[in-house]
């Protein structure tokens, strides 16, 4: 339903999912600095459309992630009653891969975390959010040091995804791979 009310027109719908799949290809291809005319050229439609649909980059790229992002929420609150550390590990690498998708959201979601306004900050909240579930989770059954938090856990992820976007795979893997190793207590290694 549209702010009056009603539905929107089978055009405007339309509009709509040509722009969303229009704007994954772009990103994929080019990044989420992608220029935005290119996506509403592809599509099919004027510029002004896009925008009518979408008014901020981040909206766009907010519509773009949405089922992708209920798939990894649903995935990450599934790992809650998991083992903690490979719990934390698989949370760590499904996110980092997540946010991998385009070249430039590694940037976009570290700074949606913090920021009211912006439209992933939910999604934010949500990965910060089951992340600290998992770190407390961690924590409790001595498994990971006291002290850590999720948002290390988030700070880890945001770096893992840009060196996997800048550097290679298997390097994110690595540098996720030995900083949980750094989080773990003691006993635990």
């Amino acid at each position: 339903m549209s702010s009056t009310g009603r539905r929107p027109r089978a055009d405007a719908l339309r509009n709509r999912d040509r722009l969303l799949a229009e704007a994954d290809t772009v990103f994929r291809e080019q990044g989420t600095g992608a220029p935005l005319e290119s996506v509403a050229r592809r599509a099919g439609v004027a510029i002004g459309t896009l925008y009518g649909h979408f008014p901020t980059r981040r909206a766009l790229v907010g519509a773009v992630l949405r089922d992708r992002n209920e798939a990894l929420f649903a995935a990450g609150n599934a790992l809650c009653d998991q083992p903690p550390e490979a719990a934390l590990r698989h949370w760590a690498a499904l996110v980092v891969e997540h946010a991998a998708t385009y070249r430039g959201l590694a940037g976009m979601l570290a700074d949606g975390v913090d920021d009211d306004a912006s439209e992933l900050h939910a999604s934010c909240e949500r990965m910060s959010d089951i992340g600290e579930r998992l770190v407390d989770r961690a924590v409790a059954a001595q498994v990971v040091r006291q002290g850590v938090t999720g948002a290390d856990l988030f700070a880890l992820m945001n770096a893992g995804a840009w060196t996997r976007e800048h550097s290679s795979d298997e390097q994110a893997a690595r540098l996720v791979s030995y900083t949980i190793d750094g989080m773990l207590a003691t006993g635990s290694r």
